[in-house]
């Protein structure tokens, strides 16, 4: 039987990143670490067949029905799947739409502001986790942080909305090249980040 869950390749070269985010840096958490989460992920349909036939985000909302396994091997793939489409080569990222400027200024007061806020969810989030920027129900931007491979649209989060904007701030995302920098990273990510993307996903939450 086919695996329910497969790996995609990444969207762009190993090396494509550089220099915010080193070549061995990717090859290892995209090849190792995301597929790790994958098998582990396909090792629970045994458990609970009807996985096979949920859409990762509907294994996200109904969360609570599963054990650890699945929270933290769903939470790995849907975070590092989102992950990967969320960041470009430089230059290639384009840069936040009308509507979305708009709503940075109305949520944070500028887009600076936003970075400034979400760099500090990420750098104060203890131990291993995400940050987030989301659609919360009421249509309003939202800055979070999760522990582990917890996501904003698990019915088990403390703050639900709809991820556009998402950071790894496991060391494995970052140590080879930043070591203890945690802040250097979040900094210098920005540069590699895929607006387009967010743009869509954007308008998607809006409606």
């Amino acid at each position: 039987m086919a695996d329910a869950f497969t790996l995609a390749p990444l969207p762009y070269a190993n090396d494509a990143l550089e220099p915010a985010i080193d070549k061995e840096t990717m090859q290892i958490h995209h090849d190792k670490h995301h597929q790790a989460y994958v098998t582990n992920l396909n090792a629970q349909v045994a458990t609970y067949p009807e996985l096979s036939t949920l859409s990762l985000e509907k294994i996200m909302a109904s969360m609570s029905k599963y054990n650890a396994a699945v929270r933290n091997n769903g939470g790995g793939h849907y975070n590092h799947d989102l992950f990967w489409k969320l960041m470009a080569p430089v230059g290639k990222g384009g840069t936040p739409s009308v509507a979305l400027q708009k709503a940075i200024e109305r949520d944070f007061g500028s887009l600076d502001k936003l970075k400034e806020m979400f760099e500090k969810a990420g750098a104060t989030r203890f131990g291993s986790g995400w940050a987030w920027v989301i659609v919360s129900a009421d249509k309003k931007l939202v800055i979070t942080s999760t522990p582990n491979q917890d996501n904003p649209l698990m019915d088990v989060a403390d703050i639900k909305g709809t991820p556009i904007l998402a950071v790894d701030v496991w060391e494995h995302a970052y140590y080879l090249k930043y070591q203890n920098k945690r802040g250097d990273y979040l900094k210098n990510w920005w540069s590699v980040v895929n607006w387009n993307e967010v743009n869509a996903r954007f308008d998607a939450a809006l409606k």
